[in-house]
């Protein structure tokens, strides 16, 4: 999905771009005294000069590739050419220039200009962009230019240059202007004989002198974690980066207009906590040298919301970080986006409603329409979103009927085990897991997350979850030992939760309660002594509050309790209304909408690890 922004160039050095004029690929063999590969020769007559000037011949074939040179001699020459600017009374870092189009909008604007004319203009245009090829044919020259919208050819004839700017002006270009400075142009705009929209510049001015060379485009940045570490290049060089962050913001337009439209407050909420709760994950921790005393950053911003539902404002929603001391992979980064949101006198079932409407509006800014391809499976988001309780999914794929366990959990538990023994191709539980489950509502939810979530490609709400893995949901009002709750499943990945939120404090309190023993019984058998280290489960949301041990600076990465959060208790003891309530992971989201294998494809700058010398 990284699209260079350079065409083809040589099939062999891969350094040249035919822009225009009488050219064609390079054979890596001099084709003729005037017509040779730039990453080899700029044509023997000038070379001396532009020798003479700070590199030229020399600078053409180190500005290609870095492998036939290092960057720091690269960064010698150009530094010369900058001060050769400042001798000629030219700022190489320039305080503005005066734009008058982007690329995109002459192309639009010129759309039907024929080949080979030139339009009839009652000024001159002002372009401004990173040069991103060049090349110098005797009196003619052809740079491609590129702004935030596109780009643009440069036309640049010796005649109309030295006329305008000064006798030697076209020569000092040649000199001076390297693939990756930002330039400046004015002139007219005509569309060549080969159909190629340019800007005939009379004046080019360079705005800043760019030092480091441009990776080219066969052996540039191919390095995956080069591309995530010097992200400013890989936005230089891969149109498909800048499109996709293009589309992250579209995403995020799309999903705030649906919001407030229909009457949602966004609301900000702390990042710095005492103890961070909502979540069943481990937090990064602080201290705060003024108060003496540690924080953590929030692992979800569900509780602070909800305090400020109590407090009477009925539709409010959040888009904010996240943050998670766990692991990192293709779906998770320690840090991330999410949309939380909550609505008074609504349930679980009027919050589907809303969420479904919400992904459709980001995949229409995104992708145009409502057919989205992923990784090469076609997913459909105009058809109604399925709905299906995690009950009849489980025994849609694998016949395990739990309903007619009852209470028996020993007889659910024989059947898994009778079920995986009979799977063929072997099953995702593992014969601890079956063995370690307390519930039959626990056992369930593995089986699930086991077999079924993979399953789940087209958008679906899966309904009426376990009340064991659900401490913040309101109990269910017509099927017992479930919640009304429903996560969104695509690509077989959950992409929304969202519950009818639970308003009585006394089954709250009783339900975190049990969840903080269940935590220490976990927990204890492994040594742990200072504190609960609670299991990542983005499942298992709840009020009890992972807030750093106060300990020696070489402890305090490596304990942290969890504990009731008896400040959310008492704010529910002061009423909040009938809640539906929902929380969204943008940044798969926006994977999904992009078809980015990756969450750090859609993450400007994805947490990495340091480099250490």
């Amino acid at each position: 999905m990284f699209g260079m922004v350079l065409p083809l160039g040589c099939r062999i050095c891969g350094h040249c771009r035919v822009l225009e004029g009488p050219l064609r690929l390079c054979t890596g063999r001099r084709a003729s005294k005037s017509l040779r590969c730039q990453a080899s020769s700029a044509g023997t007559q000038s070379a001396t000069q532009e020798k003479k000037q700070g590199g030229g011949r020399k600078e053409q074939r180190k500005q290609g590739s870095s492998s036939s040179s290092s960057d720091k001699d690269i960064r010698e020459l150009r530094i010369q050419k900058a001060q050769q600017l400042r001798d000629a009374g030219k700022e190489p870092y320039a305080y503005n220039f005066d734009r008058t189009h982007m690329a995109a909008d002459l192309h639009e604007q010129f759309a039907s200009l024929e080949n080979g004319h030139e339009a009839e203009l009652g000024e001159e245009v002002a372009v401004a962009g990173r040069v991103m090829a060049r090349r110098f044919l005797g009196k003619l020259a052809f740079m491609s230019l590129v702004d935030d919208s596109g780009g643009i050819q440069i036309y640049l004839d010796k005649a109309v240059v030295d006329g305008a700017s000064g006798e030697d002006a076209f020569k000092s270009l040649k000199s001076l202007v390297d693939a990756g400075d930002i330039i400046g142009a004015r002139g007219g705009i005509k569309r060549t004989d080969k159909g190629e929209l340019s800007v005939t510049a009379a004046h080019v001015q360079i705005l800043t002198k760019s030092l480091m060379p441009l990776p080219d485009k066969w052996h540039g940045l191919a390095d995956i974690e080069k591309r995530y570490r010097q992200r400013y290049v890989d936005l230089i060089v891969n149109e498909g980066v800048r499109d996709t962050l293009k589309s992250r913001a579209r995403m995020m337009g799309a999903l705030r207009r649906v919001l407030e439209d229909r009457g949602f407050l966004e609301v900000e909420t702390p990042v710095l906590e005492t103890s961070a709760g909502g979540a069943d994950a481990r937090p990064f921790t602080t201290f705060h040298n003024a108060l003496q005393q540690p924080y953590a950053l929030r692992i979800a911003t569900e509780l602070h919301l909800k305090r400020l539902s109590v407090g009477g404002l009925e539709r409010i929603y959040e888009i904010g970080r996240v943050f998670r001391n766990e692991g990192i992979s293709t779906r998770h980064n320690p840090e991330f986006t999410t949309l939380e949101l909550y609505q008074a006198y609504a349930d679980y079932q009027d919050i589907m409603v809303l969420t479904e409407d919400l992904i459709k509006s980001a995949a229409q800014a995104v992708t145009g329409g409502l057919e989205v391809e992923y990784q090469g499976q076609h997913l459909d988001f105009g058809q109604p979103f399925r709905r299906a309780s995690m009950h009849d999914l489980v025994k849609e794929v694998t016949g395990l009927d739990f309903n007619s366990f009852g209470s028996d959990l020993e007889a659910a538990k024989a059947a898994v085990q009778q079920h995986t023994q009979q799977e063929s191709a072997g099953s995702g539980l593992q014969q601890s897991t079956i063995e370690s489950a307390s519930s039959i509502g626990l056992l369930l939810n593995e089986v699930f997350e086991a077999e079924v979530e993979q399953h789940l490609i087209q958008p679906t709400f899966v309904i009426d979850h376990p009340v064991e893995i659900s401490p913040l949901a309101k109990p269910h009002r017509s099927k017992p030992g479930c919640v009304e709750r429903f996560e969104l499943f695509i690509y077989g990945r959950e992409l929304a939760n969202a519950y009818s939120e639970l308003t009585d404090p006394v089954d709250q309190r009783q339900r975190l309660e049990a969840q903080l023993a269940q935590h220490q019984a976990n927990m204890m058998p492994r040594g742990v002594q200072s504190g609960i280290q609670p299991v990542a489960d983005s499942s298992s949301n709840g009020a009890l509050a992972a807030g750093p041990v106060p300990a020696a600076p070489a402890e305090a990465d490596e304990a942290y309790e969890v504990v009731l959060d008896e400040d959310f208790i008492k704010a529910l003891e002061y009423g909040l209304p009938p809640t539906g309530g929902m929380g969204m992971g943008l940044d798969r989201l926006c994977m999904l909408l992009t078809d980015a294998p990756s969450i750090r494809d859609v993450i400007a700058f994805p947490l990495l690890k340091r480099i250490t010398a």
